[in-house]
């Protein structure tokens, strides 16, 4: 494809730009897992709760979401919570806690196709922006060096400061496209969870791109996505 038929590009960080999707599913499935051992009743959380409740989304979302297809209700509680605490903000701040962890122990390296793509439209003078729910998208962008690469980062920490709506509402990409001075029209999402996938569809963007690291192309493409990709170097043999 032409890259530059478009003037922005969108991308999701965990699971497009990094795996560390990969990491966020360990700690999720720790911290739910730890969890669910008080509730027995409530079986065990999964790969497949990941996709279905969690991925993507912002972090209490994802709490909230899970713990309600268990029939579980909990406190809301308040973002400063103490990881111990059970209450929707405490395990999501128990589930941060252990992410920080994996990726402090393990560190993380950039899909090389990812980088790549990355370069070529550096090149072309083409506008890029990180568009996560995670508030660790600064964090994670400096642990893979790319810190630097990206015009505009809107991550979990902007859209409480703006009061914007998470995946899989369209606000945060429509504002990332806003920062970058570029029409939602001519600006293409990149995104590997449903929710975002989503996002993109439920917007007036120019291309919506999925990028399957395990959720399948058909729920990519019936969640939205125009195109879909293994990895993001295929869209410079296009």
């Amino acid at each position: 494809m032409d890259l530059t038929s478009y003037r922005a590009w969108l991308f999701d960080l965990d699971g497009v730009i990094t795996p560390t999707a990969e990491v966020h599913m360990l700690a999720w499935s720790e911290m739910f897992n730890s969890f669910l051992d008080g509730h027995w009743a409530a079986g065990r959380y999964t790969d497949d709760d990941y996709f279905s409740y969690v991925d993507g989304k912002p972090r209490y979302d994802g709490v909230r979401d899970f713990l309600a297809s268990r029939d579980i209700t909990l406190p809301e509680g308040e973002p400063e919570d103490d990881p111990q605490q059970e209450t929707v903000c405490g395990l999501g701040n128990r589930k941060n806690s252990a992410f920080n962890d994996i990726l402090e122990r393990d560190g993380v390296t950039a899909y090389p196709g990812s980088v790549a793509l990355l370069d070529r439209l550096r090149d072309l003078g083409v506008a890029v922006a990180i568009v996560s729910s995670s508030r660790n998208a600064p964090h994670v962008l400096r642990a893979a060096g790319l810190a630097d690469r990206f015009e505009v980062v809107i991550d979990g920490n902007v859209a409480t400061e703006q009061g914007l709506p998470g995946k899989p509402a369209p606000d945060t990409y429509e504002f990332a496209a806003d920062r970058l001075g570029v029409d939602h029209e001519q600006s293409v999402v990149i995104e590997d969870a449903i929710s975002g996938v989503a996002a993109g569809a439920a917007g007036t963007f120019g291309l919506v791109v999925g990028v399957d690291r395990g959720v399948g192309e058909p729920a990519l493409t019936h969640a939205g996505a125009d195109v879909v990709v293994s990895d993001l170097a295929e869209l410079m043999n296009s």
